[in-house]
């Protein structure tokens, strides 16, 4: 089968398209055909080799964590799915990965995929749309009529985030350029601020919120301004950059897993047409490197599926 592959840690030139063994399912597995692959942030440092101690894979290694798919092959005790098979999942960062033909995944982190849309493009709901779940209502506790700040809601957990708030009875406020705006508000924020135009502080004008949710990789400083505008009883979630200790504010740092029900019960809302799954473009696998120059440049249009 065809599969990208890097056997050093480097720039995205060790990113190639080789011919390699196709999986074969062993136990407490299926073997997936691949529908589609969506590229995420943490690929890149992963491939550089920065975050070896967190996630440490075996060289040399095919990315590629969320999956699309239909089932090919079953093995022993893989449970309920059958050959043919339409089926989503988070696979583990550090095992062999999704950007190939076909890729073995562990039957216990396997959901159906969702009936309402291609198959290839619900590659894009499972970490991201997990790590939106999870941080609202594992870590955040939500409830109906709390008010919620995203900062960083124009990207693919940012989207999710919004829908999943305002579904829940929140009033969200969430930060994006204008390029996401329409999309944002479209989700159901009741207030959009282009961070590129005014500073948030600025612009909330000393309103403060019971959840305030970043999803952006940023400065102490700015985390400093961001624990300000968290309410008395509040909380500070954040999926990035951690907050200091001792600051008197409750907080909470998100550490994505896969969680095979949780994944279940958001294609159930995609189904049902309370949660939308954006594509911002699909492209051949064999473009996985260039994907990667454009995420580190800033010029990904929204979040990319891969299709062998």
């Amino acid at each position: 089968m065809k599969a990208v592959r890097y056997h050093s840690h480097g720039g995205s030139d060790v990113l190639a398209v080789e011919d390699v063994e196709r999986p074969a399912a062993g136990a407490g597995q299926v073997v997936v055909r691949v529908a589609g692959t969506a590229f995420n942030p943490l690929d890149v440092p992963v491939r550089m080799g920065i975050m070896g101690e967190v996630f440490p894979v075996a060289l040399p290694h095919i990315p590629n964590f969320d999956v699309s798919g239909v089932v090919a092959e079953v093995g022993d005790g893989a449970g309920g799915w059958a050959v043919g098979d339409a089926v989503v999942a988070f696979l583990p960062v550090t095992a062999p990965g999704a950007a190939a033909e076909y890729v073995a995944v562990p039957a216990d982190v396997l959901a159906a995929a969702p009936r309402t849309v291609e198959t290839a493009d619900a590659a894009a709901l499972p970490s991201s749309g997990l790590t939106a779940w999870q941080a609202l209502f594992e870590h955040a506790g939500l409830e109906a009529g709390r008010s919620v700040l995203v900062n960083g809601a124009g990207g693919a957990v940012g989207g999710y985030v919004v829908q999943l708030a305002v579904r829940a009875g929140a009033r969200v406020t969430a930060t994006a350029s204008a390029r996401s705006e329409a999309r944002v508000r479209a989700h159901g924020a009741e207030r959009v601020i282009d961070y590129t135009a005014t500073p948030l502080p600025d612009a909330v004008d000393g309103e403060r919120f019971d959840v305030v949710l970043n999803l952006v990789r940023n400065e102490p400083e700015d985390v400093a301004r961001l624990l300000d505008l968290v309410a008395d009883g509040g909380i500070f979630v954040s999926t990035t950059t951690p907050a200091p200790d001792g600051t008197g504010v409750r907080t909470a740092q998100v550490f994505a897993r896969s969680d095979a029900a949780q994944l279940a019960g958001l294609v159930a809302r995609v189904d049902a047409g309370e949660l939308t799954i954006d594509v911002g473009e699909r492209r051949p696998l064999a473009d996985l490197a260039a994907v990667h120059d454009a995420a580190v440049a800033g010029r990904l249009p929204g979040k990319v599926v891969l299709v062998p």
